[in-house]
């Protein structure tokens, strides 16, 4: 049998451990476990209890005032803690939250765009301005609509002029975007004002002046009584608004499979002559070959590179900086 002396002892021994482990906690969920520990139903509070059923009924009053007095202490020193704990919780989180206005601002530039997208952007915004639709093609094509329905035959001397990449398949990569040209008019009834921009590849030797992945825009205008003087009019207004200046303007005969006749121009850029498109009248066979009568029809083309504008523009001395990623170039723009 228990007696009331040593339930007194444990209830005072218990009130120490359970008041100096709270003490030492840091941590609200571990101080919930101390709780349930000491003050829960099956705790050590309720286990020392158990005993006062065999005391005296003189003996029970005095045993359970000192237990109300272990559980207030447990209580109160439980409350105490844990209000420690919330007010130091909130305060690390001040900290860890707070904002200094008085700080300078963290610089976050804002990206531009790139010098390639620019130019193709302002190519677009000019031919769309004198009544041009952009059209699209497969950058795989086959050699009917990169050479052939281009009057480049297979054994045609121009083909060497072109280093073409060609697939397993037999397909090859386009060389140019004339292949749009041929489609688009396969598939359209003239008149016919068309720009078709895109990539194109040739197996170059990379340097500073070429690259094997490059990009061009075709022109290309189908209409009755289209005259060479109509195509040197469009090259001219182009010119102005692209360089935002007259320029003196040359034209020099040249030779096109696709074009007749042909000619490549030269503009005086900084006091140079620079070359920067080729251009002609459509070949009466290409429009036989999309089903045009060239008794009824004439048509111009030309063909512009897009990353020798973007070189002029923006006085890039090496092709090769426009498909780097570094961030010194690139932020130029």
């Amino acid at each position: 049998m228990t007696s009331p002396n040593e339930i007194e002892t444990q209830l005072t021994n218990l009130k120490t451990e359970a008041t100096s482990a709270i003490a030492a906690t840091d941590a609200l969920d571990d101080l919930e476990s101390l709780r349930v520990k000491y003050l829960g139903k099956k705790g050590q509070l309720s286990q020392v209890l158990r005993g006062m059923g065999k005391l005296s009924a003189e003996e029970r009053p005095k045993i359970g005032a000192i237990a109300n007095e272990v559980k207030e202490a447990i209580q109160n020193a439980l409350e105490a803690t844990r209000n420690t704990l919330e007010s130091a919780k909130i305060q690390a989180r001040l900290e860890a939250e707070r904002l200094d206005v008085t700080m300078s601002g963290v610089s976050r530039p804002l990206g531009s765009i790139h010098p390639l997208n620019s130019t193709f952007d302002r190519f677009t915004e000019i031919f769309v301005g004198l009544g041009y639709t952009v059209a699209e093609g497969p950058e795989m094509e086959t050699e009917y609509y990169n050479f052939e329905a281009l009057n480049i035959p297979a054994d045609h001397p121009a083909r060497d002029m072109q280093d073409t990449l060609y697939l397993s398949d037999g397909n090859l990569l386009r060389t140019h975007t004339s292949p749009v040209q041929i489609r688009y008019m396969e598939s359209h009834e003239p008149p016919i004002r068309i720009i078709a921009p895109g990539r194109v590849y040739r197996r170059d030797t990379v340097d500073a002046t070429h690259a094997a992945v490059f990009h061009q825009v075709e022109v290309l205008a189908i209409d009755k009584g289209l005259t060479f003087s109509d195509l040197k009019g469009t090259i001219q207004e182009f010119v102005r608004q692209m360089f935002g200046e007259e320029l003196p303007m040359l034209f020099r005969a040249s030779y096109f499979p696709f074009t007749e006749p042909s000619a490549e121009v030269d503009v005086k850029w900084k006091g140079k002559w620079l070359e920067v498109l080729g251009c002609g009248m459509v070949d009466p066979n290409v429009l036989k070959a999309v089903g045009y009568d060239p008794e009824v029809y004439t048509g111009f083309a030309a063909g512009f590179g897009v990353e020798r504008f973007a070189m002029v523009l923006h006085e890039i001395d090496d092709i090769r900086r426009l498909y780097s990623s570094d961030l010194r170039f690139l932020q130029q723009f």
